[in-house]
């Protein structure tokens, strides 16, 4: 039974039923935007035994999660309708207001008592906004940006950094399971973005030291590779420097994550450092020099890509092998 503390009440005054309870084989779940960790994050809940119905921009891209059972649906507001949860993992702020509050969107179509999810990193604000709108549906709705990569969403490891009432949260205990290794309450309505926001200044000041670090290496004349086992298990280790620096000598800039996905961070993060008064220089300087990337048009690249635009500055170009992945 949802305790007190844990019921909602819309601006009506009536209390908000009690979150489904999401079970496969029982749940039907709903996911809008199958980018590259969408795709993934689907798979594995259809794998846990989820019913899935979806839609995305483009159907091409939900063709292989069809082929395993999924089912299509035209528009953000069928999604809905059809859904006991909606999963929404799409690329901007502007995206996830059109996706929710279009005249197809989201809002249109939810049930009474179903969970809303935005996995997407997002505006704070933006996410007081969709709590509010949901909560006037009677809704439960939660901000829930991921964190972990391609390689993550793959595996089933992502930390899940979770905005909202605990009631929600909890009832999708089974989703959680099947696509998190790490999930985090960290407060009320946009808690959830703004630790995103946190872990994302974090990475772009690790991708300044890691890239660097590589071109120092090389120019110095030492075997990259063996400089990389050397350095990865003190106090130099990260994530970043285990899962990204080894793409970079090999020469593969293909996306876990893209550079645009991470500017737009970069900017959400700096847009609340003004709402806050807050100077970071450090990130301020991250987010020109990604920006330099999008400028030379690469954009869609991975983040791992910045060693590019540091080798250009230095005039020493990084030695990308002739099968690299770099488009």
């Amino acid at each position: 039974m949802m305790a007190a503390s844990d019921r909602v009440t819309n601006e009506r005054g009536g209390v908000i039923d009690a979150p489904v309870q999401a079970r496969p084989g029982q749940t039907t779940l709903g996911w809008i935007g199958t980018g590259v960790m969408g795709q993934s994050m689907v798979g594995r809940l259809r794998e846990a035994g989820f019913e899935i119905v979806l839609t995305t921009r483009s159907r091409a891209k939900a063709e292989l999660l069809l082929e395993r059972g999924c089912r299509w649906a035209d528009s953000p507001a069928a999604v809905a309708a059809a859904a006991d949860v909606v999963f929404v993992m799409v690329g901007h702020p502007s995206d996830v207001h059109g996706v929710m509050f279009g005249d197809q969107g989201v809002m249109v179509g939810l049930r009474r008592g179903a969970i809303l999810v935005d996995h997407t990193t997002s505006s704070p604000m933006l996410a007081v906004e969709i709590h509010a709108a949901a909560k006037a549906r009677a809704v439960w709705s939660l901000d829930a940006p991921v964190s972990g990569g391609d390689r993550g969403a793959r595996e089933g490891t992502l930390t899940v950094m979770v905005g909202g009432e605990a009631a929600p949260l909890e009832a999708l205990a089974e989703c959680w399971r099947a696509v998190a290794g790490n999930v985090v309450a960290c407060g009320g309505p946009g808690a959830g973005q703004r630790t995103k926001l946190v872990n994302q200044i974090a990475i772009a000041g690790g991708m300044v030291g890691m890239c660097e670090a590589l071109l120092f290496a090389h120019r110095a004349g030492l075997d990259v590779e063996t400089t990389l086992r050397a350095i990865s298990g003190g106090a130099a280790g990260s994530w970043s420097l285990s899962n990204l620096a080894p793409r970079i000598v090999r020469g593969d800039f293909a996306p876990g994550f893209m550079v645009e996905h991470f500017v737009k961070d970069m900017r959400l993060a700096l847009d609340e450092c003004r709402r806050l008064d807050l100077p970071l220089p450090g990130l301020a300087l991250v987010e020109s020099l990604y920006t330099a990337l999008v400028a030379q048009g690469q954009e869609r690249l991975g983040t791992q890509s910045l060693v590019l635009a540091l080798a250009q500055l230095a005039k020493h170009p990084w030695p990308v092998p002739p099968a690299a992945q770099v488009s």
